[in-house]
């Protein structure tokens, strides 16, 4: 079974949410970059950028897929991991610590309780193949 922080929300597109004062924290969960293989690539918006809730803000590219990144929640773009950049394989080695992606800083306070908790996910997950 993948590793599901407790303290995190998630997408059925599996990226993870994490409040962080008045933002949040964005990344691809455990079960994802498994599901991806080795990352090679990972193209990020610019801070800056505005996000939508369920929209494509990105790109993570593997040696086995290209899949798009949905934004977990809507609004500004405040801070982008750089590091990706050049080390992109930070998602596969720490996807809930230095594999995050970017920062967002909420335009609707609400979608966030629209996420899945882990228990939820967990129940997505064990409903089959994604």
């Amino acid at each position: 079974m993948s590793n599901i922080p407790t303290d995190l929300r998630y997408t059925r597109d599996h990226e993870w949410a994490k409040r962080e004062g008045g933002n949040v924290r964005v990344g691809i969960t455990h079960y994802a970059q498994e599901q991806l293989g080795d990352v090679v690539f990972v193209e990020l918006p610019k801070v800056g950028a505005k996000a939508a809730q369920r929209q494509s803000f990105g790109v993570v590219e593997s040696v086995k897929a290209v899949s798009d990144l949905y934004a977990p929640v809507s609004g500004e773009v405040v801070e982008v991991n750089a590091q990706l950049g050049k080390t992109p394989e930070l998602v596969n080695q720490d996807p809930y610590g230095r594999g995050w992606m970017i920062v967002i800083k909420p335009s609707n306070p609400a979608e966030w309780d629209q996420l899945l908790t882990a228990k939820q996910y967990e129940e997505h997950l064990a409903q089959g193949p994604h």
